[in-house]
């Protein structure tokens, strides 16, 4: 016992001594470093901390011309060019650095990588596509994949983007929405083709692959009505109800024209109304007023939408209200009347577009996939919607 707390007294000061020769040769080593940088470095980083990026490009670029040896800065040069936009300027430098001898294993895939993103960003997806794939076995894999998986969706090559998309899963994202969507679209390249039955295989894939994919009974409702079998397409519609109820709302002129080529527009109107009271968000209040406004009358419709107000007040329920109202007021109130109508449409006409909820990016038209972000199922079916937070 004596022996050991004898070792301990001597190893104890010795374990101290040494790491206190570490810690100093660390501090004489960055304080090495921190020396051998230019002091314009200093200054460069001083611009971009304050957002100045046009005058921190001019710093560097003047530092590398007299220290090509800093392949670091020769990066952070590259990064901002292409962060400009002056992707040819990006281009060249990590071309220039990819052919340098002396980079390391590592520094090779980053400067392979940089010039994939900026061949992206300047649209030659060929090229960023071939480096991007050299990079499946390194340290770079996954970040080299979803750069992969942007560019196969810009080129429209699904059958890549699906296998992509598959190496990419895990526990944080499953891509199933994405994949189900990637499905669609060769079902809809299918269906273009005049390959129906091709079509249908890779709606039931997306279904397989996302079992809420309403557009894969929409596109399957499509192909029913294409082959005549109108019966059929009503069922793939309805079941969108059991997917996601408000998405109704884009197949429901389909839904309803099925209804009467069928003879069945009572039936139709009917659904659409129960509908509509079942799910109030549905957005389907113009097309079951311009129904009832046919097949019921003046009065009927009126009657419909003063209801539809009092059991969900929005301001798309009072203009219906007051639409139907000017139809039936005194030729002396309809002057007031469509002032106020056109007053509160233009008050709400922002409640007339779908939203993105992931960047806000607006648009009469519904967009599966997102123009401005590239996100998939980011766009409610409920125009006026709001961006959540």
């Amino acid at each position: 016992m004596l022996e050991i707390e004898y070792w301990w007294l001597i190893a104890l000061p010795a374990f101290f001594a040494l790491g206190w020769l570490a810690a100093r040769v660390d501090i004489k080593h960055v304080l090495s470093e921190t020396r051998s940088l230019p002091v314009a470095y200093f200054k460069g980083l001083n611009y971009l901390l304050n957002g100045e990026t046009n005058r921190a490009v001019d710093v560097y670029v003047d530092i590398a011309r007299h220290h090509a040896e800093t392949i670091e800065l020769q990066f952070t040069l590259g990064h901002l060019f292409r962060r400009r936009g002056e992707l040819e300027r990006a281009i060249r430098m990590h071309q220039k650095l990819l052919v340098r001898r002396e980079l390391t294993v590592a520094q090779r895939q980053t400067a392979q990588f940089e010039l994939a993103l900026d061949f992206m960003q300047a649209g030659l997806f060929d090229r960023a596509e071939s480096l991007l794939t050299e990079l499946a076995d390194t340290d770079y894999a996954r970040q080299a994949r979803v750069e992969l998986l942007g560019v196969y969706q810009q080129e429209k090559a699904w059958a890549k983007a699906i296998e992509t998309a598959q190496q990419l899963r895990d526990e944080r994202h499953t891509y199933q929405h994405e994949i189900a969507q990637f499905y669609c679209e060769l079902a809809s390249q299918g269906a273009l083709r005049s390959e129906p039955a091709a079509a249908r295989v890779y709606l039931q894939k997306a279904i397989a692959e996302h079992r809420k994919c309403a557009r894969a009974n929409m596109l399957l409702a499509e192909l029913e009505i294409a082959a005549g079998n109108v019966d059929a397409a009503i069922e793939a519609w309805l079941r969108i109800e059991s997917q996601e109820p408000l998405y109704i709302a884009l197949a429901a002129r389909g839904l309803l024209a099925a209804y009467d080529a069928q003879g069945r527009t009572s039936e139709g109107t009917q659904l659409l109304l129960g509908l509509l009271r079942q799910y109030p968000e549905l957005d389907v209040l113009d097309l079951a007023y311009e129904r009832l406004l046919t097949e019921q009358g003046l009065l009927a419709t009126h009657e419909f939408v003063r209801e539809r107000l009092k059991a969900h007040p929005t301001m798309p329920s009072l203009r219906k209200v007051l639409e139907a109202h000017l139809l039936v007021a005194p030729d002396d109130q309809k002057v007031e009347l469509e002032l106020i109508v056109k007053l509160i449409h233009d008050a709400t006409r922002e409640q007339t577009m779908y939203r993105c909820t992931h960047c806000g990016f607006k648009a009469k038209q519904y967009f599966w996939h997102c123009p401005a972000c590239t996100e998939w199922e980011t766009f409610p079916p409920v125009r006026g919607a709001q961006k959540s937070s």
